[in-house]
C-alpha cells in the first residue's frame, strides 16, 4: 500500500505541475531546463537559471546587518533582514544552508543566494536571519546542531532589538541544512533555550534516517565511519516525539534518496500524537532550484511556508 500511496503522490504532484506551467511561458520554460538538468544537485547550471532573476545590492526597502557573531568559532557567523517599514514585532525566518556537510555558506562571492531567502522573508512579514557554521571533516557531528542551538540562543536574546518575535521563531534548512536542523529539533540535548525556542521548523530535502541509506563521503566525513552510530545519530525517532511543529518539503525532481527520506519522515509523523507534519512535494524543481526560486514569481515553496506559519501545522 505504500509504495502506491507514494506514487499517487508523485501524481498528483505531477498534474500540479502541468497546471502551473500553463500559467506562466517563462514558468513553463524554466521547468524544461530542469528537466534537462535532470535529478541531480546542480549548482552551477540551476545557479544559472535564477540568478538573472534574483536582485542586486543594495536591496531597496531593506536594511542588512552583516557578519554578526552568535558564537566562538570562525565561521559562527550570521546577516539579519529587516524591512525599513515593518511594524513590530514580526516572526523570525531563520535560514541554514546546505553544502553536502563540507562546503557552503549563508552568501558566497557576488552570488544573489542565500540572500534571496532573507529579503522574500524581510518582505513577507518576517525578521530574516541567515546563518553559517562550521563544517566537516574539522568539525563532525553534532556540531551543526551544536551551532544551530548557539544562534537560535543568540535571536531568541538579541532579535527583539530588531524588530522580531522571539517567541516566534522558525527554523528553514536546505539539504545539509536541513539535516543539521533535523538533529537540533530531535535532539533536545542542544537547546540553550527553553523547549528548543522555536515556533516550528522547515526542512527541505534533507536526510532524517542514516541507517535506511547508503552513506557517501560527504555523510561520513560528517557523521564517520561507525554504523553502529547512525541510528542514534539520526533524527527520525525523535523528529516523530518533539512537540514543535514541523513542515517537510522535498522536490518532484530530488535526487531518489531524498525522497525516500522525505515519505520515511512523513509517514513516522502521521504515526505520532501530534499527527502528519505538514508535507509537501515540491513540483517541477529539483535539488537546489526550490530553494534558488524563492523570492521570484513562482512562489509554490514560499505559498507553503506562509500557510504553515499562519495555521501552525
Amino acid at each position: 500500500m505504500a509504495p502506491l500511496k507514494s506514487a499517487l503522490g508523485v501524481l498528483a504532484a505531477m498534474l500540479v505541475s502541468v497546471a502551473w506551467a500553463q500559467q506562466s511561458p517563462m514558468l513553463e520554460d524554466i521547468a524544461w531546463r530542469l528537466v534537462e538538468i535532470g535529478p541531480v544537485v546542480d549548482f552551477q547550471n540551476t545557479a544559472e537559471i535564477y540568478a538573472p532573476l534574483q536582485e542586486k545590492e543594495p536591496y531597496q526597502g531593506v536594511k542588512v546587518e552583516r557578519d554578526v557573531k552568535y558564537g566562538t568559532a570562525d565561521r559562527n557567523l550570521l546577516d539579519v533582514f529587516i524591512s525599513e517599514t515593518a511594524s513590530a514585532p514580526r516572526p523570525v525566518l531563520m535560514f541554514v544552508h546546505g553544502g553536502a556537510f563540507v562546503s557552503g555558506d549563508r552568501r558566497e562571492g557576488g552570488s544573489p543566494f542565500y540572500d534571496n531567502i532573507m529579503l522574500w522573508a524581510a518582505r513577507n512579514g518576517f525578521v530574516g536571519v541567515n546563518m553559517t557554521y562550521r563544517l566537516a571533516p574539522q568539525a563532525k557531528w553534532p556540531a551543526g546542531a551544536e551551532d544551530i542551538g548557539s544562534a537560535v540562543q543568540w535571536v531568541t536574546n538579541n532579535i527583539g532589538g530588531r524588530g522580531g518575535d522571539p517567541a516566534r521563531i522558525y527554523l528553514m534548512g536546505h539539504s545539509a541544512g536541513a539535516v543539521h536542523v533535523a538533529s537540533y529539533v530531535s535532539h533536545p540535548e542542544f537547546y540553550k533555550v527553553k523547549g528548543g525556542g522555536l515556533a516550528g521548523a522547515i526542512m527541505v530535502s534533507g536526510l532524517y534516517d542514516l541507517a535506511a541509506m547508503q552513506l557517501g563521503d560527504p555523510e561520513r566525513a560528517y557523521f564517520g565511519a561507525d554504523p553502529s552510530r547512525y541510528a542514534e545519530d539520526s533524527s527520525l525517532r525523535g523528529l516523530a516525539t518533539t512537540s514543535i511543529p514541523l513542515m517537510i518539503v522535498a522536490a518532484e525532481m530530488d535526487p531518489p534518496v531524498f525522497l525516500r527520506q522525505f515519505e520515511l519522515l512523513k509517514d513516522a509523523t502521521c504515526k505520532s500524537a501530534s499527527g502528519c507534519a505538514h508535507a509537501f512535494i515540491l513540483p517541477q524543481h529539483s535539488h537546489m532550484s526550490e530553494v534558488y526560486s524563492i523570492n521570484t514569481a513562482d512562489t509554490r515553496l514560499t505559498d507553503q511556508i506562509l500557510d504553515f506559519v499562519r495555521t501552525g501545522k
